[in-house]
């Protein structure tokens, strides 16, 4: 249902009060075919919310998978082909790409993540640094990739973060006050700059510290005083020039928020058959 609901706003967005060019140009109940194509390399992600878009303007529309979302690509191949009416093919066609281009871009950027760090036990996440309203493609695309979701939405877990405790004057204060709060007792999770802060949460007995934009040699020392005792999160500046290098630390998980916020779509075109 949110993936309908996005979709549909989304083609009142492009179409608006009609598509006038389409309107004008191709006649009323002729059918076209046409294909969707990558130019580069990359993983696919969002076939399903393309098959839905053209579903809405017209559901005899045939959207037929070539691949499956989650498959490697390489430049040339065709997708999925489409076949219907005409105005609807053409209309639906810059919806459908929007989708499947920013999906596919997530999904290709996590797979290499998730290979740049293929020889260690370390899982990459994502974060809450997605477009509003689109947060669960978003997030899906991250799953196609190979990676792991962290908390879809503020009510899936606690993440007690420094604007948190700075409000109430200590991590443990923090923890205090969410275990006394939470009547659903959902994870705790702690978000740490320090050793010393690192100390404080672990006797709070919380289930995962975050370390902020810590060094590689701090993370290590984190990882031995932990001595696999919690689970530990590596956040902040992470890239794929550094990535590899967080994980040989030992951390357990490691959240990227470029997976989402910095999306470079994956070059995708539909093409009609002549």
């Amino acid at each position: 249902m949110q993936i309908s609901s996005i979709v549909k706003l989304a083609l009142k967005e492009d179409i608006g009060n009609g598509d006038v060019t389409t309107r004008c140009t191709v006649p009323e109940g002729v059918i076209l075919s046409g294909r969707f194509m990558v130019r580069e390399s990359g993983v696919i992600a969002g076939l399903e919310v393309a098959s839905e878009t053209f579903s809405q303007l017209d559901d005899h529309i045939q959207v037929t998978s070539i691949i499956a979302d989650g498959e490697m690509v390489e430049a040339g191949d065709v997708i999925a082909t489409v076949k219907g009416t005409g105005r609807a093919v053409i209309s639906g066609e810059r919806v459908a790409l929007n989708f499947l281009q920013r999906m596919s871009g997530i999904a290709t950027l996590t797979r290499r993540f998730v290979d740049a760090i293929e020889d260690t036990p370390a899982v990459i996440l994502d974060t809450r640094k997605t477009v509003p309203g689109l947060r669960v493609l978003d997030k899906w695309a991250v799953r196609l990739g190979g990676g792991q979701n962290h908390r879809f939405d503020l009510s899936d877990a606690s993440l007690i973060k420094d604007n948190h405790i700075t409000a109430v004057g200590s991590i443990s204060e923090a923890v205090t006050r969410v275990r006394k709060g939470d009547k659903k007792n959902r994870q705790i999770e702690v978000e740490v700059k320090t050793v010393a802060e690192l100390q404080e949460a672990m006797e709070l007995n919380v289930d995962r510290i975050m370390l902020d934009n810590m060094s590689l040699e701090e993370m290590r020392e984190v990882v031995k005083l932990c001595n696999g005792m919690i689970p530990l999160e590596a956040s902040g500046n992470v890239t794929l020039e550094n990535v590899a290098d967080i994980a040989a630390t030992g951390i357990d998980y490691i959240s990227v928020g470029m997976l989402t916020h910095s999306v470079q779509a994956l070059d995708i075109t539909f093409l009609l058959d002549e």
